[in-house]
C-alpha cells in the first residue's frame, strides 16, 4: 500500500497534527482529522476530507491512524485502541516520549502494526494556528520500533516522512528518551528557571536592559505549560538523570568563579566553544 491509497486519521489538531494535515494534504487516499475543539475542526474542515470530535465516529475506513496528542492522551488512545478498531489498524504516534508509549503499543493485539515516532520539530508557540506545511522539512523525524512494528508499516512511515521533506533516524525507546531529556527537555527546565531567577528581580527594567542573549536563552519558557508537563512526567528518570549532570557543570564553574581561578576558566570555556562548534558542524 502507497501513501497515495492510504486512509490516514490524525487525531490531535495542534502544531505537530495540523502541520501534518497541511504537508500531507494531496499526498494521501484520504485524510480524517480529530480534535475535540469545535473551532480547530472548523478551521482545518476545508484541508481534509472529514472531521470528527471523537475517534469512535471517524474510526471506519481508517488504514492508518496517527496520534498527535500530548503524550499521556497518547497512551490512553492506544490503550483503548481495540474497542475504536476491533479488526486493528497501523498507528503511528508523534509523542515527545517514547517509553510508555512503546510499552502500550507492544501490549496491543497481533491485528495491530504500531511504531512510535517523534518529529524533531516544533515552536513554543502551540496550536492549529501556529501550524505550518513546512515545519518538518529537513527535520529529523525519529522512529522506534516494538514487537508490533511490520516492514509494511515502515515502508508507509517512511514514504510519509519523505513527503513532507524530513529525515528519518531510528533509535530504541530508552535512547530516544535518553537523548531528548539532554537535548530538549532539560533546556526547556533551564529556560524556565533563568526566568524565573531573573523575574525574581522584580524590577521591570530588567527587561529593558536585556538583550538577544536572554531572549534566545529564554524562548523555550514559552512553551505550553499542559504539553511540557505531560512530557516531564513520562521522561522524569531521564531528565532526573541529565539535571544531575548539568548541575554538575554549574558547580565547576561556580567553584572556577569563587576561587578566580581565570587559567581553568578559559580552558572551561574553550573547551564548551570546541564542542558548541563540533555540534554545528555535525548539523550543517
Amino acid at each position: 500500500m502507497s501513501l497515495q491509497q492510504t486512509s490516514i486519521t490524525i487525531v490531535g489538531i495542534g502544531l505537530m497534527g495540523g502541520s501534518l494535515v497541511q504537508s500531507l494534504r494531496g499526498h494521501v487516499g484520504r485524510l480524517a482529522c480529530v480534535d475535540n475543539d469545535p473551532s480547530v475542526l472548523e478551521l482545518v474542515r476545508p484541508l481534509v476530507d472529514e472531521v470528527a470530535s471523537d475517534l469512535s465516529t471517524a474510526a471506519g475506513g481508517t488504514d492508518l491512524l496517527v496520534l498527535a496528542t500530548p503524550v499521556r492522551s497518547i497512551v490512553r488512545l492506544v490503550r483503548d485502541l481495540p474497542s475504536y478498531f476491533p479488526d486493528g489498524c497501523m498507528v503511528l504516534d508523534l509523542g515527545s516520549t517514547k517509553g510508555e508509549i512503546g510499552q502500550m503499543m507492544a501490549a496491543l493485539p497481533p491485528a495491530f502494526q504500531a511504531i512510535g515516532g517523534h518529529p524533531m520539530c516544533g515552536k513554543e508557540t502551540s496550536g492549529f494556528q501556529a501550524a505550518v506545511p513546512d515545519l518538518y522539512q529537513g527535520q529529523t523525524f525519529i522512529l522506534c520500533r516494538n514487537s508490533r512494528t511490520t516492514p509494511e508499516l515502515e515502508r508507509l512511515a517512511l514514504e510519509l516522512i519523505d513527503v513532507v521533506g524530513a529525515q528519518p533516524l531510528y533509535l530504541d525507546p530508552d535512547t530516544h528518551d535518553a537523548f531528548v531529556a539532554a537535548t530538549s527537555h532539560v533546556p526547556y527546565l533551564t529556560a524556565a528557571a533563568l526566568m524565573r531567577s531573573v523575574s525574581m528581580l522584580a524590577d521591570g527594567r530588567v527587561w529593558q536592559a536585556s538583550a538577544s542573549g536572554f531572549r534566545d536563552s529564554s524562548r523555550l519558557s514559552g512553551s505550553d505549560p499542559k504539553m511540557m508537563l505531560d512530557i516531564l512526567m513520562t521522561n522524569s528518570g531521564p531528565i532526573l538523570a541529565q539535571l544531575s549532570a548539568y548541575r554538575s557543570q554549574l558547580a565547576q564553574l561556580e567553584t572556577l568563579l569563587q576561587a578566580g581561578d581565570e587559567a581553568e576558566l578559559l580552558d572551561w570555556l574553550e573547551r564548551v566553544y570546541a564542542q558548541y562548534h563540533a555540534y554545528r558542524d555535525a548539523i550543517g
